[in-house]
């Protein structure tokens, strides 16, 4: 019953004995508690007499330490922990944070002074971004991104940032903001989606830091933009007339390709023909130079043989690939009637022309050998004479 309880007259709750007998005696106490405990465990020796505690050796307490032990054991256990591989384990102690574990077994001091929160760090997370944004050059788009992040310090996400996955949703959408308008609207509605991508996610990485919020962004894909429907018949005449151009250009690129090789080749044929053309030239030149001083000189020594030499070869050269009708000329002959066979003539000439076509690939070749031998038969002429 509760101290001085009223009607218990003045009798205190462990001996019964009235309040003013003083107070309880505490050998007595804990003797009762010393005999409760040796019942429950085993029963222990009783006390002695004299009021001293005893069985401090007993049965009863070996069996407390041993269920001691057995606990510590277990809460000590209890501090093993296994991180897998995509994880981190945060680590905190009397709920700060103390330190970040890698993957694999680990032990940390057991539950109420530390505990381990694992966090995934490998898991990508991604969300969408669409919007109606304005432009450089005061036009209205509408654009719409995909974000993909993971976490990349588990420690600041956890702690430095009360909310870090809308900490990333607002840096993207004030980075797209910024990049798309400082972009006018055909850069975003043509060739500029990777470079808008790009910035996008520099920007929006920047912020994120700057916060800590523990998130690395991964990938930024941004979708075809589209112009306001009051405007997309425009804009799709003005890049159906772009696709027509890069077409024209693509073709114009590919003839020149094919036509410029050919032109550089043919050119060099050409400087090739001509520069053998010139060497061909210049032979022969020199040579009827040479020819014709070598007749000079002979023409100095023997002036009517060399021209009469001159003119036979002449007639030679004239007369022979033509056809020729000879003449009786002496006395009496005179006034014979001619007759010339036109036909035969015609046929002779047709047939030298084509003869002289086919031989006149061998002239040059055969012109040294002629001059040497006309250049004999001058010599053989003056012995004659």
């Amino acid at each position: 019953m509760a101290w001085n309880e009223p009607g218990g007259n003045g009798k205190d709750p462990w001996s019964g004995k009235g309040g003013d007998q003083g107070p309880p005696d505490l050998d007595e106490v804990v003797k009762k508690l010393q005999d409760k405990f040796g019942g429950i465990f085993g029963g222990g020796k009783p006390s002695r007499g004299d009021g001293s505690i005893g069985g401090g050796s007993g049965p009863g307490s070996k069996s407390i330490g041993f269920l001691v032990g057995i606990a510590l054991l277990v809460w000590l256990a209890s501090g093993i922990y296994i991180i897998d591989a995509p994880e981190r384990g945060v680590v905190l102690r009397f709920g700060a944070y103390h330190e970040t574990t890698p993957p694999g077994p680990h032990w940390h001091i057991p539950f109420p002074i530390e505990r381990v929160i694992p966090v995934n760090v490998d898991q990508i997370t991604s969300f969408r971004h669409k919007a109606q944004m304005l432009t450089r050059d005061e036009n209205i788009v509408d654009v719409e991104f995909t974000i993909q992040s993971r976490i990349q310090d588990a420690a600041d996400y956890l702690f430095q940032d009360r909310d870090p996955d809308k900490t990333m949703r607002d840096a993207t959408e004030t980075a797209v903001r910024e990049i798309i308008g400082k972009s006018d609207l055909d850069f975003i509605l043509t060739q500029g989606r990777g470079a808008i991508a790009d910035r996008i996610k520099t920007g929006a990485q920047g912020l994120i830091d700057d916060y800590k919020a523990g998130l690395t962004i991964t990938s930024v894909n941004m979708q075809p933009a589209k112009p306001p429907e009051q405007v997309k018949s425009a804009f799709d005449d003005a890049i159906k007339a772009r696709e027509d151009k890069e077409k024209l250009e693509n073709q114009a690129e590919a003839y020149a390709n094919e036509v410029v090789p050919r032109a550089r080749g043919e050119a060099a044929r050409r400087l090739a023909d001509a520069s053998a053309y010139k060497d061909r030239v210049i032979a022969e030149a020199e040579g009827d130079a040479s020819r014709f001083l070598a007749i000079l000189k002979e023409y100095e020594r023997e002036p009517k043989v060399t021209r009469a030499r001159i003119y036979l070869e002449a007639i030679e050269s004239m007369l022979g690939q033509t056809s020729k009708v000879m003449l009786d000329t002496a006395e009496g002959g005179g006034n014979s009637l001619m007759y010339l066979p036109l036909d035969k003539l015609i046929q002779g000439v047709e047939q030298g022309s084509v003869g002289r076509g086919t031989a006149s690939s061998k002239t040059d070749s055969s012109r040294a050998p002629v001059e040497t031998t006309k250049f004999r038969n001058v010599d053989r002429t003056r012995g004659v004479r």
